[in-house]
């Protein structure tokens, strides 16, 4: 298996590695920590053990695709960002359900989140000739969340629900704004005509190396970050 060793030199590969490695011990944590948490709260931080472990399941296979292959691993990523980013989202509705939190509400999140991503992964791989269109659809459904969470319902039921859930939503919505646009960056980085039909990269190959280092570093600081705001609220006395 001397082809699956990472070179001294393999950032990518490395950080996969590391990503790996953060996202499962997150896991651990946090799955040994739903019983010492308090009941109302369980669900959540179960949840962000979830993703975690789903992350590390996905960063275990896309290291060993991207060391046989060199290539990058956008479908693996999506799949995972499929699964990850609506749990991502259910996080809020679970801290806000005692606020009064409607299912309705959850599924708004989860709808928007699922046409963001597949979006995405059409103008990123399928039809890149249409990345344009499709990133201002992905685009759109991505402002909507970042809407509901610092404007909409969100917003509103976090405020009446208590301090700590108000200051815990506040966090994670800055996840969202910021550390969430690393990814839309990616998609214009990446794809030609990103933007408005200009092309930012001259080698695609390298531009995607940097971007994979990038996502990597992004997804264990937002998976991982994202948790442990869950963890810390679970600690509060709401």
């Amino acid at each position: 298996m001397e082809h699956l060793k990472i070179a001294s030199d393999n950032y990518v590969a490395f950080t996969f590695f590391i990503g790996t490695m953060a996202m499962m011990a997150a896991s651990v944590f946090f799955f040994f920590e739903v019983n010492n948490t308090q009941e109302k709260w369980r669900t959540s931080v179960l949840v962000s053990g979830l993703i975690t472990f789903i992350a590390a399941v996905h960063y275990y296979y896309m290291r060993g695709y991207n060391l046989e292959t060199g290539d990058s691993p956008t479908f693996f990523r999506y799949v995972d960002w499929i699964l990850t980013v609506p749990l991502m989202c259910v996080e809020f509705y679970l801290i806000t359900r005692k606020a009064g939190a409607k299912v309705s509400l959850l599924w708004k999140l989860i709808f928007a989140s699922i046409v963001m991503l597949v979006t995405g992964y059409f103008g990123e791989t399928i039809d890149r000739d249409s990345s344009v269109l499709w990133g201002v659809i992905s685009g759109a459904a991505y402002f909507y969340i970042v809407y509901l969470i610092w404007f909409g319902e969100v917003s509103k039921l976090a405020q009446s629900a208590g301090p700590n859930v108000a200051k815990a939503t506040k966090i994670l919505a800055w996840f969202v704004l910021v550390g969430w646009a690393i990814y839309p960056v990616g998609y214009i980085l990446g794809t030609p005509g990103g933007l408005f039909g200009i092309t930012f990269v001259a080698d695609p190959a390298m531009a995607a190396k940097s971007m994979d280092i990038v996502y990597n570093i992004a997804d264990a600081i937002n998976k991982i970050g994202f948790g442990l705001v869950i963890y810390v609220l679970s600690r509060s006395e709401d």
